[in-house]
């Protein structure tokens, strides 16, 4: 079953399907060695990462595991990152969230602009009972824009990563269609296009 990879509009934010143009922009944004300091693998060294996490993004689409999406600001087309939804489980509706900004669009709203339409798209088009995210425990901004959301603290996995010899925890988050009232952003920050 193939799953489509949404086009959406926030107020501030266009969400869109990645394109063979965006590789530059996404090895620019892997490499950071600041950017990716609480991520789970190390920063990419080769261009090539960049075309094979947009071929995963389209497999992704083709077998119906997930979806993400390249993040432009509205008002320029300037890219701010990318914003997914990963290993969708149809039988378990569940799913699992992730982002990642450039280091110049930090501080603005912009994750939690994003992560909300994606969340209002998830739990409209693919019927979703619960989204996990995680996030490294240092990593407290991150943490702040899942609360934001409306993602609960669900626990901490001990020494749960080890990157380039250094070990980290990590918060898990859960968001429940019950319980997800406050992570839909209002009905004049997301608007869907096809």
């Amino acid at each position: 079953m193939t799953l489509a990879t949404p086009i959406l509009h926030t107020t501030r934010l266009r969400l869109r399907p990645f394109t063979d143009t965006d590789a530059d922009l996404l090895f620019a944004l892997h490499s950071s060695t600041y950017v990716m300091r609480y991520w789970d693998s190390p920063p990419w060294d080769e261009r090539a990462r960049a075309k094979r996490f947009i071929n995963m993004c389209r497999t992704m689409a083709d077998e119906g595991t997930g979806a993400r999406v390249a993040i432009d600001r509205a008002s320029d087309g300037a890219f701010v990152g990318w914003c997914g939804l990963t290993g969708w489980n149809p039988d378990y509706r569940s799913a699992s969230l992730g982002y990642v900004l450039d280091e110049a669009m930090w501080g603005h709203g912009y994750a939690t602009e994003a992560a909300h339409a994606l969340l209002q798209w998830a739990f409209d088009t693919l019927d979703l009972n619960r989204v996990q995210a995680e996030t490294d425990t240092r990593n407290l901004a991150s943490a702040r824009v899942l609360e934001k959301i409306g993602f609960i603290r669900e626990g901490t996995l001990r020494e749960d990563c080890v990157v380039n010899g250094e070990v980290s925890d990590s918060w898990v988050f859960g968001l429940i269609r019950r319980e997800r009232r406050s992570a839909i952003a209002p009905p004049d920050l997301c608007r869907n296009r096809s």
